[in-house]
């Protein structure tokens, strides 16, 4: 290690290959994986200023709420690798893709809840 002013200017790190190796692996399973395989839709999904929320409930079913109207629509859901197909109450149809963690729907960007 070679410190100029008190600082770090060159430096060579050992890896345990094997343990590098676990994380590469478990790391590309998990991003190879669809959503439909990982279930990880289910939950909460918010719009950036929380006007809008898409409740994912396991049984696939979806209660969305507007504002502070709670259960503006509501309906069923079917997940398709990183697609999603909305069919609300009354008959209406819309879909959506999850991509990188994020759920793009009806021009909408919605981030899941973490609790």
């Amino acid at each position: 290690m070679q410190l100029k002013n008190g600082k770090i200017i060159h430096c060579t790190a050992f890896l345990d290959t094997y343990e590098l190796t676990n994380l590469m692996t478990d790391n590309i399973n998990r991003m190879s994986k669809t959503m439909e395989e990982t279930r990880d839709y289910i939950g909460m999904w918010v719009t950036a200023d929380g006007n809008i929320r898409h409740e994912l409930l396991p049984g696939n079913r979806y209660d969305e709420a507007r504002g502070d109207r709670k259960s503006a629509y509501q309906g069923s859901y079917k997940v398709t690798g990183n697609n999603i197909d909305y069919k609300d109450d009354t008959g209406f149809t819309a879909d959506g893709e999850f991509k990188d963690g994020i759920l793009y729907h009806a021009g909408m960007i919605l981030y899941k809840e973490n609790k």
